[in-house]
Order: C-alpha cells, then structure tokens, then sequence
C-alpha cells in the first residue's frame, strides 16, 4: 500500500486508518482461519437412520464455484480412505458397494453444514468417518474425524441412585465429623473459661484475706 505525505496530514491519517482496518482484517481472517467441527464418537442402533454431523467456520463466505467437500470411510487407521460422497459445483453421491444409496446429503452449505445421514444403518458401517472442506481463499483443507459405533442394543441409562446415595452418606459423615469439631471446640472453650473463673475467684479471694490480714496487724 502506498501512503502520501503531501498535501497537509489529511491523506497521511487517511492513509493510516486505511493500514489499521487491513491490519484488524488480517489479524481477525488469518490465512489459516477454517474450523471444522464434528462429533469425536457417535453411537449408532443397528438398523436405525442416523445422521453424522458436520459443519465449519469460515471468515470467507463459501463460493459454489470454488467451493469442495469430500466424504470418506476407512475400517480403521490404517485402512484405505474410500470416498462416498463429493462436491464439486453440485452434491454428488457415488454410492459405493458399501452404502448404496443409504448415504445421503442432510446438510445445508447455505449454512456451512455439510452433515450426512446414513440410512438403515448395518454392522458393516462401523468405523471412521471423514469430513474434508476446502472454502478457497482459504488455504487449507478442514478435516474433521469421526468414530462411528454400530451397536445392536443401546447400552442401558446409567442408574445414579448409588452415586446419590454414596453422595449423601459422604455429605451426610462430613456433616457430623464438622458438627463434632464443633461441638469439641465448644466444649474446650467452655472449660477454659471456667478454668480461668476459678483462678480469678482464687486471685480475688486471695487479695480479700491478704487485706483482712493487714487489718489486724494494724489493731
């Protein structure tokens, strides 16, 4: 950017404020500026539509034209990625052996939410789910991960009738273990005021006879 010095300091400030907005711009949409988000392990019902989240943040409003997506599975870390969804210019499913046509788009690009959902899921579903975006000018491709359990029974909802009553016998033992030191305490401080009771009537009845003493020594 070039900054004029001449005519007064209205183009210098002017120029300046330029610099300042682009310096806010940049530092606010670094290059590096994509976030995908997804869930890290979904759980899912043999048999059942399920749908596997997906969606970015961008500061670069997505561009059809030059906007691309791709949908990937893989067994395991170490297995082949194969891709069963993309989009270049439109959504396009390739509906691979695998899925068929039980891997649909569910999502909204309008949205930046490129979520799919697969339907009837099988046992063969099971594994890893990659989400790839690249929304130019940003520089780099979002990658979001997923694990995707297949299970043939929900696992049962956790009973937290013990952890309340373990909860409540522990509030209730450090109720009493406080409510003893306090009553100890109480007990301490009550003696040591009659303790110290006892010395003042001692001192007191003390100076009474040494007084009565000198008394008659006088007569």
């Amino acid at each position: 950017m070039t900054i004029l010095l001449h005519s007064g300091g209205t183009q210098w400030a002017s120029a300046l404020k330029l610099s300042c907005v682009a310096m806010v711009m940049f530092l606010a949409c670094p290059v590096t500026s994509m976030d995908v988000l997804v869930q890290q392990q979904i759980n899912a019902l043999n048999g059942t539509d399920v749908k596997i989240p997906c969606t970015f943040t961008s500061c670069y409003k997505l561009d059809p034209k030059q906007f691309a997506m791709n949908w990937t599975y893989q067994e395991t870390l170490n297995s082949t990625e194969e891709m069963f969804m993309t989009y270049k210019t439109r959504i396009t499913p390739l509906k691979p052996s695998r899925f068929g046509e039980r891997a649909i788009f569910s999502g909204n690009l309008e949205k930046n939410d490129l979520s799919i959902t697969i339907l009837d899921v099988q046992l063969t579903d099971d594994g890893i789910y990659n989400c790839y975006v690249r929304n130019p000018p940003d520089r780099i491709q979002g990658h979001g991960t997923i694990q995707f359990n297949v299970l043939t029974e929900l696992p049962p909802p956790r009973d937290s009738t013990i952890a309340v009553a373990i909860g409540a016998s522990v509030g209730g033992i450090l109720a009493l273990l406080i409510l003893s030191m306090v009553v100890v305490k109480c007990i301490r401080r009550h003696k040591n005021q009659e303790l110290i009771s006892d010395e003042q009537k001692m001192e007191e009845e003390g100076k009474v006879d040494g007084e009565g003493g000198t008394e008659e020594a006088t007569k």
